[in-house]
């Protein structure tokens, strides 16, 4: 069996909001665009260097939607952005005023800091020890 995560579904209040942050703040990349309707389109975003697992933006399309985002994990880490230089990301998001709720810190597995995307999901971004 040969199998793989391939997206990870994202509420969000608006796609080119999302967009806007995830490629000029955090540094990721357009993979596909696609217009399915008048109201619903098919993004995919993923860090420069790996396209293999994506971020799919999903647009809430209801009051239930909505009040999930930016709390799709109860409040608790959600997703791992790894790095193989964890200094030159942090200062450039940092610079481009991405909000670290937890200072970097070298632990067993790495050196990692917490930051909140747009909505308020909470993220580690990581340099895994070698």
């Amino acid at each position: 069996m040969n199998q793989k995560l391939a997206h990870v579904a994202l509420l969000v209040n608006d796609y080119d909001e999302a967009i806007d942050f995830y490629t000029k703040k955090i540094g990721f990349v357009v993979i596909e665009n696609i217009s399915l309707d008048e109201n619903k389109r098919w993004i995919l975003i993923a860090p420069k260097g790996n396209h293999e697992t994506c971020l799919l933006l999903a647009k809430a399309s209801d009051e239930e939607q909505k009040s999930y985002i930016g709390n799709q994990a109860g409040g608790r880490v959600f997703l791992f952005l790894h790095t193989d230089n964890f200094w030159r990301d942090y200062e450039r998001m940092v610079t481009e005023g991405v909000l670290f709720v937890r200072e970097p810190v070298k632990e067993i597995y790495g050196t990692v800091a917490v930051f909140k995307d747009l909505y308020g999901n909470l993220w580690d971004l990581i340099e895994p020890k070698k």
